[in-house]
């Protein structure tokens, strides 16, 4: 017979902490509809997303941590910045700061919410929590602070932690490098960087994101008539905008095999990055595909499981995210319509000049335009980002954490995701270490209907958070 395994003290406590405290939160904040302001032009005076800073801000203020100091950091026209300063504790250094990072606005509703789930109706079954944000990221601030917490009662040395977390970034964090800018000086030289918001290939095990790909969001809009016509009298002389839009996107996709098209938006993939695609291909065989509701009959674009990892990380790839001009077929009339508008997603690879991308997208769509109609743009773009090498204590650090909290090693891999502020930290902060990790694992389904949060996978991330803080703070 073999005998339960005893758990630790800090296991214990985070079990308490996320039962008693963390999850009653979550529920409260999931309740709230603090779409990012990409999405709600009137955040100010809709009030959700105030809602949301004072939630958290309060929960995290009333936690039981030393010296803890918690602002809302403000800037004229910008969304707020929640920020923390906890300093050393158990012998760490104030010296050799880590900053943690996280997010608390929402993207939108989405439909295909199944029966008794909804997007701020936050429910829990067999383990996990859904509703919309609670994976994606309302449990970041909750879990940087309980694993601060831990590491202080446990006795395991911590150096001067910041968090940061933060209010626009499901719109691409336009807000925060002016908070950033302002707060250079307190923040100081971070030299490990922890952030919760991206994903794992199962729940077992802790797994660290290696690289982001950079995003080029394009609104895209035909417009060929002043107002729609009767398409009976119109058709065959007026030329239609959704055939033109069609014509467009021929300019930077092929419709075909979905490449993109423009060279811009391709690098070289480093060597270091095809091995470990073909190496976590090879341990876990079921393809990442299989994570995704595919309909009956309906295949991935990339069958080879290693080639999949590889075309979800350092390939270009576009997906229409949006269509305005266009009516519901419910009540589509015999109308040549006078324009058609599309939102273009594309993801970029982690090293792409996103600047060079998005001017490379915005000269092949408006060059030429076919059959004189009128082509508008509006291009936003966001960094990708290559993580450096582990140091040895970090490798070692990240092993140790796993095993203890999970039973399993650590893994790495490359997330198809965007996170704009790791690419800024990259470049402010070249010499940092970085963990990037979080719990969108399969099915969570972060930004679609029936999101949820991994609970046991949540309490075992802020678990190997405490240890990799203690790691840092007494590495040689």
């Amino acid at each position: 017979m073999t005998g339960s395994v005893r758990k630790t003290e800090a296991q214990l406590l985070i079990e308490r902490i996320w039962s008693h405290h963390i999850e009653p939160a979550l529920h409260d904040y999931i309740r709230i509809p603090n779409v990012s302001e990409a999405f709600d032009a009137e955040w100010r005076e809709h009030g959700h997303m105030q809602r949301a800073v004072d939630l958290v801000r309060d929960w995290c203020a009333a936690r039981p941590i030393a010296g803890l100091r918690i602002d809302v950091h403000e800037i004229d026209g910008r969304t707020p910045l929640i920020v923390i300063e906890i300093p050393a504790a158990n012998g760490g250094s104030n010296d050799d700061p880590v900053l943690l990072y996280g997010h608390l606005d929402k993207q939108p509703e989405m439909v295909g919410w199944r029966d008794g789930l909804g997007p701020w109706t936050p429910v829990e079954e067999d383990g996990r929590l859904y509703g919309r944000g609670g994976a994606d990221d309302g449990y970041s601030a909750f879990a940087s602070l309980a694993a601060i917490e831990v590491a202080q009662t446990t006795g395991m040395a911590h150096n001067r932690c910041i968090v940061l977390i933060e209010a626009s970034e499901e719109s691409g964090s336009p807000d925060l490098p002016a908070h950033l800018v302002a707060l250079r000086e307190r923040i100081g030289t971070p030299s490990l960087v922890l952030c919760l918001d991206s994903g794992c290939l199962d729940y077992e095990r802790l797994w660290v994101t290696t690289s982001l790909r950079g995003m080029a969001a394009c609104t895209l809009t035909v417009q060929v008539l002043t107002e729609g016509v009767h398409s009976g009298e119109a058709s065959g002389i007026v030329p239609s905008s959704f055939r033109i839009i069609r014509e467009l996107l021929d300019r930077v996709e092929d419709s075909t095999t979905g490449r993109v098209l423009l060279p811009e938006m391709h690098v070289e993939i480093p060597a270091d990055r095809t091995t470990q695609a073909a190496a976590t291909a090879a341990e876990f065989p079921a393809p990442i595909s299989t994570h995704f509701p595919f309909v009956p009959g309906a295949r991935p674009m990339v069958d080879d499981p290693a080639g999949q990892l590889i075309a979800h990380t350092w390939l270009p790839s576009l997906s229409i995210t949006g269509v305005a001009g266009i009516p519901d077929v419910s009540v589509a009339g015999n109308v040549l319509r006078p324009s058609t508008s599309l939102q273009l997603s594309f993801r970029l690879p982690p090293t792409c000049n996103h600047e060079a991308a998005g001017a490379a997208l915005r000269t092949a769509l408006r060059a030429s335009p076919p059959s004189g109609a009128v082509v508008t743009t509006s291009i936003d773009t966001a960094p990708g980002w290559n993580a450096p090498p582990f140091a040895a204590w970090l490798d070692e650090a990240l092993e140790h954490a796993s095993v203890e909290h999970f039973g399993q090693p650590s893994r790495a891999f490359g997330e198809g995701g965007t996170i704009p502020f790791m690419g800024m930290l990259g470049k402010m902060f070249p010499d940092a270490q970085f963990v990037i990790t979080g719990v969108l694992g399969p099915g969570s389904n972060a930004h679609g209907p029936n999101e949820f949060l991994d609970l046991a996978c949540a309490r075992k991330i802020t678990g190997c958070l405490a240890r990799i803080l203690s790691a840092h703070a007494g590495r040689a």
